[in-house]
């Protein structure tokens, strides 16, 4: 569930990339340059050591040029924490260096937590041993998302009316919050509803979800059953689909065995539970990537 938890929120940011510049300049104050778009960049940060560094989201702030292609005037590198993770007070200066050294423009850091506690971890100055040089990250975390409760709010921005429910979930305006979400999604697409919806199922610990789901009015609550017949179902297959590609991966890294691209891609797209568990068994054993999706493992 960690990990459709996190996904869930960087998934946000994937269906609205300015919702970065959102933040920054509403909730953080800071000022971006002009720009006419925003889209999303290659996640790989990956230097020429051989050590795979990706982060969650990076997005461009592009200018148009009347000669020339569109120039990146800002990068914004998207970061989602959970909890604390000594590691990124040393991988996250090397992501803002190699998105710089790549994109030839100014970066920033932006971390989303939404717990108190680990925005506040996160937020801490990183030295990095020479005179002046300090990485403060600009973190979003509960006191930075505003509560919305208003269902015509949630309209006019639906990924930050999400990012309000996971943000205040467990306050006790949280209830109330989800009413206005899943009051607003009634006038969308089924889809799209679902969508913003199992964003939001995935993005909450259990415990809170069924908290939430007690406090609901009648009507919203059987909105809430319509759409879960359908999705939650699927969304927990996934997850764990999810879970255990991963885990896939993780094997066979951890013995050393390279995994090509589009291995990783098919393994990672793979909805089929068993083949999944029949794969991780093989992952224990086989000699390369290339056998373990072969027809006749099982």
């Amino acid at each position: 569930m960690a990990l459709a938890e996190h996904e869930a929120v960087v998934r946000l940011f994937c269906e609205r990339p300015d919702l970065a510049a959102d933040l920054l300049t509403r909730s953080l104050r800071v000022q971006l340059p002009d720009y006419d778009y925003a889209g999303l960049e290659s996640a790989d940060l990956t230097e020429v050591i051989p050590t795979e560094r990706r982060a969650d989201s990076v997005i461009a702030f592009r200018r148009k040029s009347p000669d020339d292609e569109p120039e990146p005037v800002l990068a914004v590198i998207v970061e989602v924490q959970r909890d604390r993770d000594s590691d990124k007070l040393w991988s996250w200066p090397l992501y803002l260096s190699s998105l710089r050294s790549r994109l030839k423009c100014p970066v920033m850091l932006l971390v989303v937590a939404p717990d108190a506690a680990i925005a506040r971890w996160c937020a801490r100055p990183i030295g990095l041993g020479h005179p002046g040089m300090v990485l403060t990250p600009l973190v979003v975390g509960p006191a930075e998302v505003p509560v919305i409760t208003d269902p015509g709010q949630v309209t006019e921005d639906l990924e930050l009316a999400v990012l309000s429910v996971i943000h205040h979930a467990d306050t006790p305006q949280g209830p109330e919050i989800l009413e206005a979400l899943l009051t607003a999604l009634h006038n969308l697409d089924r889809d799209q509803a679902g969508m913003y919806a199992d964003m939001v199922r995935a993005a909450l610990p259990g415990e809170i979800w069924d908290h939430l789901e007690m406090h609901l009015k009648t009507e919203t609550y059987e909105y809430l059953s319509d759409w879960a017949r359908d999705n939650i179902a699927k969304g927990k297959a996934e997850g764990k689909a999810e879970g255990q590609a991963e885990a896939i991966l993780t094997v066979l890294s951890a013995r050393g065995i390279e995994v090509s691209e589009d291995i990783s891609e098919k393994i990672r797209k793979c909805n089929d539970l068993d083949r999944l568990a029949a794969w991780l068994r093989a992952a224990a054993t086989v000699d390369s990537s290339d056998a373990l999706l072969d027809d006749d493992i099982s």
